[in-house]
């Protein structure tokens, strides 16, 4: 098949889902289909909508250049609105060029603008959900700047709560935009409700979009994970090219962005509490770090920051720690170093937040909890048990290569595709 794969992100500069998008796309051009890449980039400063190129691992990557302002809300107009209205022409013009069979997107920028272009074209269209966008604003469920509690729904009411901790003292100004933002979410709820199929990555994501999303009731939607090349990801954190200094004795590991939905505020409490005598090393960057270094000072525990790591650093970090630490708050979709963690055969003490238990099996593959006292006990537990580390590791690397190895969650992609085609 020929397919359009359109999307957000894509290596070698992304996140989580550029990565799960690229091993789509690998899988897919290893089993013989004709891959075709488009990626929306937002640019800052005034640009007319270009076409440029780029590549990665011999994918020759398009990319669809705009511009989108700085400022809130008109960002975020700049980068669904507008670019839907814009992209989707573009798109449909392309896919009737080259004659794609199928069109995949792959999050929230580029989801509305395939289902429009594929619509027009009548070629099967496919999206896949990776976090909230189709029921949150924010993506995140996320409505206070603490605590454990989601979002119930977005009224008014909460919308208006969930603006004070973005805006800060500015919040009232915010408050007509509102109506805008709600506007916002129910156009992306009924652009996908259009889609042939949608594909959730995690059970939670699934569920919520089938309660919170109440267009979505007649769509199907699928629940097939992020793909992983296990054999590539162990090979890379192994590699000479991927060394970094680690530390010599055993250390715990925090890896991720240093946000609030990522419950970063508990992890120098936790390790206070576990009494944990290793060094913490935290990996990773955000808008929480330097509150994060104050915490780490003022407890007098060894945390140690690196700051953004590249894929091969990262995974050696991975590769080498004695124990992930996963504190996350938000209603984690389906988290990529969990997944890559566990087919790293690295014990993990988590909370039990969203798609968490779609990769963790309580006691089983990992320790879950429910409150950062929980994971401060987790912490503790693992940290003076070597033998429930190596049996948590073992079973852990044992689950990933039978449910999330890329083969397999592509095969399943590939026949998905086959069924939209065969029936149009």
């Amino acid at each position: 098949m020929n397919v359009l794969i359109a999307t957000d992100a894509f290596p070698p500069v992304c996140g989580g889902s550029g990565w799960s998008t690229y091993e789509l796309a690998r899988g897919l051009r290893t089993r013989g289909h004709e891959i075709d890449v488009v990626q929306a980039r937002p640019q800052s400063t005034p640009v007319h909508e270009t076409e440029q190129r780029a590549s990665y691992d011999g994918f020759d990557v398009t990319l669809f250049t705009f511009r989108a302002s700085t400022l809130p809300f008109l960002r975020n107009v700049d980068k669904s609105e507008r670019l839907t209205d814009r992209l989707s022409t573009w798109l449909a013009a392309r896919v009737r060029a080259n004659r794609h069979d199928i069109v995949h997107a792959q999050h929230v920028m580029t989801t509305a603008p395939s289902i429009e272009a594929a619509k027009a074209v009548g070629v099967p269209v496919v999206a896949t959900v990776r976090d909230y966008w189709p029921v949150c604003y924010w993506s995140d469920l996320l409505h206070t700047r603490a605590g454990l509690a989601l979002c119930p729904a977005c009224t008014v009411g909460n919308m208006t709560r969930c603006i004070q901790p973005r805006a800060g003292a500015a919040w009232p100004l915010a408050v007509p935009v509102i109506p805008y933002m709600r506007a916002n979410l129910a156009r992306k709820q009924r652009t996908l409700a259009d889609a042939d199929a949608v594909i959730a990555v995690s059970r939670r994501i699934a569920d919520d979009l089938r309660v919170r999303a109440a267009g979505l009731h007649a769509t199907r939607i699928d629940v097939i994970p992020n793909p992983v090349n296990v054999s590539a990801l162990r090979a890379l954190a192994s590699s000479s090219a991927a060394a970094v200094a680690t530390p010599a004795a055993a250390y715990a590991l925090y890896l991720g962005k240093l946000a609030p939905n990522k419950g970063t505020e508990f992890l120098v409490p936790a390790i206070e509490r576990a009494d944990l005598d290793w060094p913490l090393v935290v990996v990773g960057d955000g808008p929480d770090r330097g509150t994060l270094e104050q915490d780490a000072a003022a407890s007098g525990r060894d945390v140690r920051f690196t700051g953004w790591v590249d894929k091969a650093a990262a995974a050696h970090w991975l590769a080498h720690a004695s124990m992930l630490i996963f504190p996350s708050r938000g209603p984690e979709s389906l988290s990529r170093v969990l997944i890559e963690a566990s087919a790293l055969g690295i014990p993990i003490a988590a909370m039990d937040t969203g798609g968490t238990r779609d990769i963790i099996d309580p006691g089983v593959t990992g320790l879950l909890s429910s409150s950062p006292d929980g994971l401060a006990e987790d912490i503790r537990t693992l940290r003076h048990d070597d033998a429930l580390r190596a049996r948590l590791g073992a079973a852990a690397a044992r689950r990933i290569e039978a449910e999330f190895e890329a083969g397999a969650v592509v095969a399943r992609v590939e026949a998905l595709y086959a069924e939209l085609v065969a029936h149009r």
